[in-house]
């Protein structure tokens, strides 16, 4: 039995998703109507997992979050609104050790809700097996650049037209955002190649990640929301409800989102982001990055890039949020190196500086 323990405070919603959950079979359900009630109930019932609100009375989200990791971490999966604000809530959620989260339905709850409760309770069920990464986000900026300059030898300078040779792709999902914020950082300003990212997130949170990434990292951060060229020192993070794609135009590499392909599962679809750059690149000059996520994608053409010349690297288990893709990467033999989040950037800089 997983121990859940659900946090909302509208009791049509706490009554939703605990007939969503009950009829699993496998959860023993108790439920919190505000922060306060959560963190008590943290320590009492001692849930596997707890699904939290933000937007609550007596106690928000954000400061239960913190005093659940303070008191008894435990893996959370935020609710979060569909919005600009929602948005940047949850993604300092997902920094204090929030693991992920489904955005809250909108307009008649009632009806909407199956619409994420399929989702929800395979989170939740994955969330049980994830491992808790804490954090704080005060100093976060300055602690990452003065790590950066700390322990990452500068590269030499890049050679003359080495930012259009090659490219860095990155696939990540579930816990991704905390993920990305220990590598992404920690990459000098001069790096001299692109890096593009696909992150399985919806269309309405991909611009406030892109817009938070920007300010914690040397490199500029964007959302690939329209075509642009690709230039070197610079992070291309996919627009979500859409799929990233690498293209040739007038000769000059682009990123293109187009709409989701039915053809894969999940999105922005990172095996298909590898099938394009091998498209429009040498393999040798291609380092594709396999973080932590749940399910496969990628695995396949991060696979073949290793085969055809390219390098690439899988999270380790040891600090993957959960295992699933980097492993099904390394069954495939695809994983040129096994390396924890936070020895990323440094392997990065060494292979592309050279």
């Amino acid at each position: 039995m997983i121990k859940l323990l659900i946090v909302d405070d509208s009791a049509l919603m706490r009554r939703l998703l605990h007939s969503a959950f009950q009829s699993q079979g496998d959860f023993e359900i108790r439920q919190a109507r505000n922060g306060t009630e959560a963190v008590e109930l943290n320590n009492e019932f001692r849930p596997d997992v707890v699904t939290l609100d933000i937007n609550m009375p007596e106690m928000d989200g954000i400061t239960a979050l913190s005093l659940i990791m303070a008191q008894r971490p435990v893996p959370v999966v935020m609710v979060s609104s569909l919005t600009e604000k929602g948005a940047l809530a949850t993604f300092e959620a997902l920094h204090l050790g929030a693991v992920d989260y489904v955005t809250k339905p909108g307009g008649t709850i009632s009806l909407s809700i199956e619409d994420i409760s399929q989702q929800l309770v395979a989170k939740v069920r994955a969330a049980a097996e994830a491992k808790v990464k804490g954090g704080t986000a005060h100093g976060l900026a300055q602690r990452l650049r003065e790590e950066r300059e700390k322990s990452t030898p500068a590269p030499p300078p890049p050679r003359r037209g080495q930012g259009k040779e090659g490219v860095v792709i990155m696939g990540v999902s579930t816990g991704g955002p905390r993920t990305l914020e220990d590598i992404l950082p920690l990459l000098p300003a001069d790096f001299p190649w692109p890096v593009l990212v696909a992150q399985h997130m919806p269309s309405a949170f991909t611009r406030s990640f892109a817009d938070r990434m920007n300010g914690l990292c040397a490199l500029s951060v964007v959302e690939a929301a329209q075509p642009l060229t690709v230039n070197p020192g610079t992070v291309y993070i996919g627009k979500g409800g859409a799929d990233m794609v690498l293209s040739q135009r007038t000769g000059k590499l682009t990123v293109l989102a187009k709409p989701e392909s039915r053809e894969f599962m999940w999105h922005p679809s990172v095996e298909l982001l590898g099938r394009s750059v091998l498209e429009c690149c040498d393999p040798a000059r291609v380092v594709a990055v396999m973080l932590t996520g749940m399910g496969h994608d990628g695995a396949e053409v991060f696979a073949q890039i290793r085969k055809l010349g390219g390098r690439t690297i899988a999270e380790s288990e040891e600090s993957a949020v959960v295992f699933g893709m980097p492993a099904e990467l390394i069954k495939r033999g695809g994983a040129t190196l096994v390396l924890p989040s936070e020895k990323i950037a440094t392997q990065l800089t060494a292979w592309v500086g050279r």
